[in-house]
């Protein structure tokens, strides 16, 4: 046990701290704040509190816990609401509404009692990762009980029951040793969690925004960065990744953000459906609530923290999405801290292991072959918003994340000005997963490929154009550039451009994004041939057809494709139409 010597803002220094190690969880001062030790000089130990250390006193006892910052995985944890260090903030509420530091509570409920039903029976051999049993966690999550890292040997005794997380519910013999094995495990969160072999994904993962799906696609354990600036819309685009995106498990982490945008998560969770099953979003989310009031420590404990119950889950064999708003908050206390233990400085403070922290986090994404029997695989998806000040993308944060994430949805001032939203810049935003899934779109139409390259030249040659529209006019263009320029216009307002307020068009699936934008396309190529046959653009602007395709939104959609091939077949009658009359 040592001492306080001296505290200076989140950093505490004890003396006396013989016999501790680094990373150990240490309980500070007479109410127990926890901490973490980050460095030690003899017997004097530099911790950084992950609580408030107002008030805190020279002299004070300093107790170490003899462990490290692990997580509590088991059945209970979907649906919960966390802070930093997965204190369960639904039961810290029933206390008070004022959270008092150095509070203990349990991440999982001990008293509760779940109903597992064995997958293995007795005399069974069984490795590490083995599933020997499930629990319904929720009507959308099947607690699937692993043997946890580490363990194997024969199955002795098993039963179905009704049992509390700590309460054995198997035993195992190995080398004439009987270990017992409960419904909980603990994992160390700065340590990934092993899995057989890491494979290469081909399987988009359907977020319903379709400037995501179809033009620059995610997949299935990817890695994607969405920075932007105040205002853009980074948290709704987080959120509405959590919403929709077609996982199993989503996990959402509050890292550093302001309180009331977590607030609107945390309520419109709780009322929202799942579309493809009707149940609440809330039976398949986890949330991790660490906002800017809190203490500056605790972020990147939060992160961690989400990636490792994301692995957890991943081993089951689910797919997992993990968003995090927003890694700059968690790498500004990096800075704080690194300031505070007096490091080497990087580039604007940050510290120059800024890029192995954010590597460290991102790299745990993936699609694994997970460990064990029966044979299954699982993956991590991972997005990361970034929030460069000033809309500045050369600063470190954004810079070292570009370096690791293999998507990027850069989000325009400029659009989010025009109030074009999600706000996604087409021309500096990619993908890098566009070829990887270009077997899993032919499935749904083979011509996608075609289809989002014609859209992205489009995009690109209007570009290209705006500065001579700025010099000489609109007007002084010939039609061909016209009529580029009027179809452009046309992919960005009507196919880019989606609300996530609208009752119909906040989801899009991939195959309505894909009849939406083959839709503009046959338009061009129709009005291409108009222009041909000697009709300007003013005419073909002023066609009712224009209004049609601007209204695809609005399209509910179990009579969106019945409306779409009405649409095409009047496009069709109106070209013939312009034909007779020339």
């Amino acid at each position: 046990m040592g001492r306080i010597w001296r505290v200076s803002g989140p950093l505490v220094i004890a003396e006396d701290m013989r016999g501790s190690q680094v990373y150990e969880m240490v309980e500070i001062g007479d109410e127990g704040v926890i901490g973490e030790i980050v460095g030690l000089e003899e017997e004097r130990a530099i911790i950084q509190a992950h609580e408030d250390t107002l008030g805190l006193k020279v002299g004070e006892k300093v107790r170490g816990t003899g462990t490290i910052l692990t997580a509590e995985l088991g059945p209970g944890i979907v649906g919960s609401i966390y802070d930093g260090l997965q204190k369960s903030l639904t039961e810290l509420m029933k206390e008070s509404s004022f959270l008092k530091r150095g509070v203990k509570v349990f991440s999982l409920p001990r008293d509760k009692k779940w109903h597992f039903s064995p997958t293995v029976k007795v005399g069974e051999a069984v490795s590490e990762g083995h599933i020997i049993g499930t629990v319904p966690e929720t009507n959308l999550i099947e607690h699937r009980i692993m043997v946890p890292p580490g363990s194997e040997g024969v199955v002795k005794e098993i039963g179905e029951g009704d049992y509390t997380i700590e309460q054995p519910i198997a035993c195992l013999e190995h080398d004439g040793e009987i270990e017992e094995l409960t419904m909980m495990q603990k994992w160390p969160v700065r340590k990934p969690r092993p899995y057989e072999q890491r494979l290469d994904s081909s399987q988009l993962l359907i977020t319903g925004m379709r400037i995501m799906d179809y033009m620059f696609p995610l997949v299935l354990g990817g890695k994607a960065a969405i920075p932007g600036g105040f205002g853009t819309g980074k948290t709704v685009a987080l959120q509405q990744l959590a919403r929709w995106a077609q996982t199993q498990l989503n996990i959402y982490v509050g890292c550093g953000e302001r309180g009331n945008e977590m607030a609107d998560v945390l309520y419109s969770f709780r009322k929202l459906e799942d579309p493809a099953t009707g149940r609440l979003l809330q039976e398949k989310e986890v949330f991790i609530a660490n906002t800017s009031n809190m203490p500056v420590v605790a972020r990147e404990a939060g992160i961690f923290v989400g990636i490792t119950i994301a692995e957890y889950y991943r081993d089951m064999g689910y797919d997992v999405l993990l968003v995090a708003d927003s890694t700059s908050r968690w790498a500004e206390a990096m800075r704080e801290i690194s300031g505070r233990l007096e490091e080497m400085p990087g580039e604007e403070g940050f510290p120059a292991y800024l890029g192995s922290r954010l590597s460290s986090f991102y790299e745990r994404a993936g699609l694994v072959q997970c460990l064990g029997s029966p044979e299954r695989t699982g993956s991590v998806t991972v997005a990361g918003a970034v929030s460069p000040p000033g809309a500045d993308f050369s600063e470190p944060v954004t810079q070292n994340t570009l370096r690791i994430v293999e998507a990027l949805y850069s989000l325009d001032v400029s659009l989010a000005n025009r109030r074009h939203f999600p706000a996604i810049n087409w021309l500096t935003s990619y993908s890098l997963y566009a070829e990887a899934v270009k077997d899993w779109w032919s499935k749904v139409d083979p011509e996608w490929a075609d289809t989002r390259g014609i859209a992205l030249r489009l995009l690109q040659q209007e570009a290209n154009l705006e500065e001579i529209v700025r010099l000489v006019g609109p007007e002084a263009l010939p039609e061909g550039d016209k009529l580029l320029l009027l179809v452009a216009r046309m992919i960005r307002e009507d196919f880019l451009m989606q609300s996530a307020y609208h009752d119909i068009d906040t989801y899009s699936s991939p195959a309505r994004a894909h009849l939406m934008l083959k839709t503009i396309i046959v338009f061009y190529k129709l009005a291409q041939e108009m222009l041909d046959s000697g009709i300007n653009v003013a005419e073909i602007r002023s066609s009712p057809i224009m209004y049609k395709i601007s209204r695809m939104k609005d399209i509910p959609h179990d009579v969106f494709e019945q409306r779409i091939e009405e649409l095409r077949a009047e496009m069709e009658v109106s070209l013939v139409a312009h034909r007779g009359g020339v």
